[in-house]
Order: structure tokens, then sequence, then C-alpha cells
């Protein structure tokens, strides 16, 4: 079993220059305490997600960490230019000693797509083929493409990543369909779903690859399970952390379909009683949180946890005590 973080960055109630800072600290336990990585979601013009550019925040992940692997959940693809794109991953890797994990997708907002002046109904075609250019570019000398959008010949790839053939891939799954594509790509998937439906995907997921690729399950990716968690001394503290935080987080998360009169693709409960009743999040002491997550883990059939430690309004020091008490009871138990 192993354990990573999801983070939304999503905006608290602190200046912005001492929110980063903050986090960065955060980041720097994560570090300490041995996770395997550390994942940041990409959005705009919201306040969902304080890194827009997920590649500026990550440079930052890479000075202030020592092992800990850190990379995008996902990249955008349709907002980038492939060329600029593959530099800024290679630079990634190069400057944390090989330490990059990369998710690359549509964009979960169909909104911030039209705000960069993108089609979202052009989102899936535009990912594909950016993602078969972008995985050439990592791996050649020299890239000559032609696409539906994109065209090149004879680039020199200057830059090129420390982990080869590039770092590895990760994908966020929402139905067996995706689930099946990843196994094929030898992708490591991360699922936000309930645990039941998540079952599905991971076990098509397993069908796949064992049907494809020799090494079988000893070779397996990581397949993720992510989840809300808030961990303190007792129950109550927890919950009434969670509470509060929670309802400043979904405010955020609502706040474009809000504007614009429309819905979130994958919605999430409005209160997080609502959070743990669904089984996308848990707040209690060490013992309440270890039972909640051995059984998500055992339903869902994952082999890797990524909490979401920090998110609305959760003080530095709250987070800190929650990372603290995680690394120290409900890791090695759950290990």
């Amino acid at each position: 079993m192993y354990f990573g973080v999801f983070d939304h960055l999503d905006r608290g109630d602190l200046p912005l220059k001492d929110y980063y800072e903050a986090r960065l600290t955060l980041i720097e336990a994560y570090d300490r305490e041995g996770f395997y990585a550390y994942h940041v979601a990409e959005h705009h013009s919201t306040p969902l997600g304080m890194a827009p550019s997920p590649s500026v925040f990550l440079a930052a992940v890479a000075q202030r960490t020592r092992r800990l692997r850190f990379g995008p959940m996902v990249y955008a693809l349709p907002l980038y230019h492939p060329l600029r794109l593959i530099e800024e991953i290679c630079m990634l890797d190069q400057i944390s000693g090989g330490r990059l994990d990369i998710g690359f997708g549509r964009g979960s907002s169909p909104i911030e797509l039209a705000v960069y002046g993108q089609d979202p109904e052009k989102a899936q075609r535009i990912y594909a083929e950016g993602l078969d250019l972008i995985l050439q570019g990592l791996t050649r000398k020299t890239l000559e493409f032609t696409g539906e959008f994109f065209t090149f010949e004879d680039v020199p790839m200057e830059l090129e990543p420390l982990q080869k053939p590039h770092p590895p891939l990760w994908y966020g799954v929402h139905s067996t369909e995706s689930a099946e594509r990843a196994a094929r790509g030898r992708l490591n998937i991360v699922s936000l779903d309930p645990a039941a439906p998540t079952r599905t995907f991971t076990d098509r997921f397993r069908e796949v690859w064992r049907e494809i690729h020799a090494d079988g399950e000893a070779a397996l990716p990581k397949i993720g399970l992510g989840r809300f968690v808030v961990v303190a001394d007792d129950d109550g503290t927890a919950l009434r952390i969670a509470h509060r935080a929670y309802a400043i987080w979904h405010r955020s998360f609502t706040h474009l379909f809000r504007l614009r009169g429309s819905a979130p693709r994958h919605p999430r409960p409005p209160d997080f009683d609502g959070v743990m009743a669904s089984g996308q999040g848990i707040a209690g002491s060490p013992d309440t949180v270890q039972a909640f997550l051995q059984s998500q883990l055992d339903t869902a059939g994952a082999n890797y946890l990524v909490g979401q430690f920090a998110f609305g309004d959760i003080s530095l020091d709250e987070a800190l005590r929650s990372v603290d008490l995680f690394s120290e009871k409900v890791m090695p138990a759950l290990g």
C-alpha cells in the first residue's frame, strides 16, 4: 500500500503570498512523513485552484522536497501548446532529479476551457492528439507530426526528461471504458468516485492489464482512491474542522457553475455529512479514519490511497496535526 496526496490548492482565508508559503510548508511535511507523491489539480478563473500553472508551483515543490514525487493531476491539454509543455516537463523532471509524475486530461470544466477560447466539443480530440504528440516529443531527438490540430516538421528536441522513456503517467478514471484505456496505455489511475463503482473500474483495469501485459500483477501500476481526510485527536474535533472547511471548499467547487448557471460534470455532496455517507471522505480519530479507509480500499480494490488533507480554511496547524496523526497511526495500520 502506498500513500499520496491530492490538492486542489483551493483558496482559503490567507493572503496569497502567505497561502503559498503555508502550503509549501505542509508539502515539506508530506516529504518528511514518507508520502509517495503529491498531485496538484489545474483550474482557471475559479477559487477552486490557486495553481493555474501547475509547472510553476511544482518547480517550487521540487526545491522544497527531497524524496516526494509530484506532478499535475492533470495538465488540461487543450490549454497548452504541446512544444511548450514538453519543455516544461523536461525541465521539471531534470531539476527534481527524476521525481516528476505527469497526468494529462481534457479538462474537467467546459467553462474553464471556454474562458481560454477553446471549444469544449473539441477537447477530447485535442487531448488525444496532444498526448500522442507529447509522448513522441519526450522520447525522440526530432519531432515530426501531422494531425488535426498540430503539425511539426523536423523540430529539434533539445531537452529530454531524466526518467526514461518518460516520467510515469497518470489518468483520472470515471468509467470502465477509461479504466480499459488506462490499462492498455500502462497508466497509473486514480478514482474520486464512491468505492462500489470504483471497484468496477479497478476490476476492468486488472482484467485488461493481465490480458495484454505479460508481467501481470507483479508490475501492476498504482490504482488510486482519492478521499478527503481529516484526522484529529478525537472524532468531535475532526468533524468540526471538516464541516467548517468543506463548506468553503464546496463553494469554490461550484463557483463557476453558479456564475454560469450550469452544473459540474462530476458533482460532490453539498456538505461533509454527505461526503461521509457517499464514502468520499472521513473525519475522525486515527482509529476511526483507519477503519473507514480500510473498508474503502478493500471495496474499491485500490493499492494507493490519495488523501486530500488541506481544503477550505483548514489552517496550517490543523493540517500538520492531521498529517502527523495519519502518518504515525493510520499509515502503519493500513500498510
